[in-house]
């Protein structure tokens, strides 16, 4: 996402028009939604709650901004027109946090311990793992009152004041999730694992869409069909959207067919058409194992606008391991399908060589019967971590990738022995997995304190 500065504040994008990329506005900004967290650490923002045409409120996730600048907002097109229901995890920063009355924590630049002023903006800043963050207070001195007179405004650090807190029925949630924020999505699935029925549905109610949906796709069928079931019916749709097609169709295989059709139909038809079309094809082969959205570009597309595509963070490293050119249309099923090229060859090219130059088309595609293990051998004999799936119109459906493919190979019940540690015996070394990187960004949370919670909660 680009933004016109580092900082943005708040009221500046009220009522601010939302694009989407073919420049048609499609609603306005009415407020941003955040989540509070304990210890002074900034809210994470969520998204925004952007008013349509017809007046409705609806919910923007930030993942699906991709430019806030030139008094504008620019979205990946998709948006998800249910109407806005603001969650008990969930806080309105125009609605909610302008206008409080809070009091420095501590003596300091901006004030003396104890001193109240009122809030009159924040701001927020992208962090380097791309997330938003309201890092900045803006605040006013002296007493409020329509005739005092204008105070002293000054902009102090989100953690140099206190008096935005949780409410009291949010604290159980809030701890829970401050708890295993820290963690990755298959340890966190590994924590929710060993929660009892009752506290696994309160923190899956208290996570995110897509943080749920990142969870969801690292546990057993058994745990995804019970958090699922567990959900408000609208919620679990959410969720099924913020998931990979192909997890979201393996899921929705597990339910009862008249179950599976509801949710289908409570989707957004955008969202839920690539999972219809998977569930039409079997189950081991390419077409049932594949997933949707490879990265696709065409063939006067240069080196560099490949690279940046698979730059991007939300892809999985399988899928950023080639690029499929096609004629238009990009979006699966495309246009006559190409070949591709590997990441490797993107990286020896000058960036200015367009695709359609270096093009490998010599590599036969796999047709959606083809079963899995022709798919395994196809992936060892040509050295691949993914494979492109073409109908026999030569038309891009979709691309296989390896860790996929494993899901499949591996015995049926190979997350719970991962689960339960089976894979194993060597202890977890968070640090050395995340790398220094990630030192700075890191609390007191642990792996062991993630265990600690769960067996409190059973």
């Amino acid at each position: 996402m680009s933004a016109a500065s580092s900082r943005v504040f708040i009221s500046h994008l009220a009522g601010v028009p939302v694009f989407d990329p073919n420049g048609d506005q499609v609603g306005r900004i009415r407020d941003l939604v955040v989540n509070l967290r304990l210890g002074g650490r900034p809210p994470r923002v969520a998204g925004f709650v952007v008013e349509v045409v017809s007046k409705r409120r609806v919910f923007l996730p930030m993942n699906r901004v991709t430019s806030l600048e030139s008094g504008q907002v620019i979205t990946t097109g998709v948006i998800n027109m249910r109407r806005f229901e603001q969650r008990s995890s969930e806080t309105l920063v125009l609605g909610e946090l302008l206008d409080r009355r809070v009091e420095f924590n501590a003596d300091g630049p901006g004030g003396e311990a104890g001193e109240i002023v009122t809030v009159l903006d924040v701001a927020m800043t992208q962090t380097r793992n791309r997330d938003w963050e309201i890092d900045k207070v803006f605040v006013e001195r002296g007493k409020p009152g329509r005739l005092r007179r204008k105070g002293e405004t000054l902009t102090v650090d989100w953690s140099a004041v206190t008096g935005f807190a949780l409410r009291e029925e949010d604290q159980g949630a809030a701890n829970l999730l401050a708890t295993f924020e820290q963690l990755r999505p298959a340890d966190l699935a590994n924590v929710l694992h060993h929660l009892s029925a009752k506290r696994r549905s309160e923190v899956a109610a208290a996570l995110d869409d897509e943080r749920l949906a990142d969870v969801m796709e690292e546990l057993p069928e058994d745990d995804q069909v019970s958090i699922l079931g567990a959900l408000h019916q609208e919620r679990a749709a959410d969720v099924l959207e913020a998931m990979d097609p192909d997890d979201a169709a393996d899921l929705l295989s597990e339910l009862p067919e008249n179950e599976a059709e509801r949710l289908l139909q409570l989707m957004e038809p955008e969202e839920a058409a690539p999972v219809r079309r998977l569930l039409s094809y079997a189950e081991h082969t390419a077409g049932g194992l594949m997933t949707t959205e490879p990265v696709v570009l065409e063939p006067d597309a240069t080196v560099a606008e490949a690279l940046a595509r698979v730059r991007n963070a939300d892809l999985k490293p399988a899928q950023a391991a080639q690029v499929y050119v096609c004629r238009q249309p990009t979006e699966t099923p495309t246009g006559r399908y190409l070949g591709l090229v590997h990441f490797q060859r993107l990286l020896r090219e000058p960036p200015y060589t367009l695709l359609g130059a270096i093009v490998d088309g010599d590599l036969d595609p796999l047709s959606p019967g083809t079963e899995l293990p022709r798919i395994t051998s196809y992936l060892a004999t040509y050295n691949m971590v993914a494979a492109p799936v073409v109908d026999d119109t030569q038309h891009l459906l979709g691309a296989v990738t390896v860790d996929d493919v494993l899901d499949h190979i591996l015995p049926e019940d190979w997350r719970e022995s991962a689960l339960h540690g089976g894979l194993g015996d060597e202890p977890d070394d968070t640090t050395e997995r995340n790398g220094p990187d990630h030192l700075d960004d890191r609390d007191d949370t642990s792996d062991d304190r993630a265990q600690e919670v769960a067996a409190d909660g059973q």
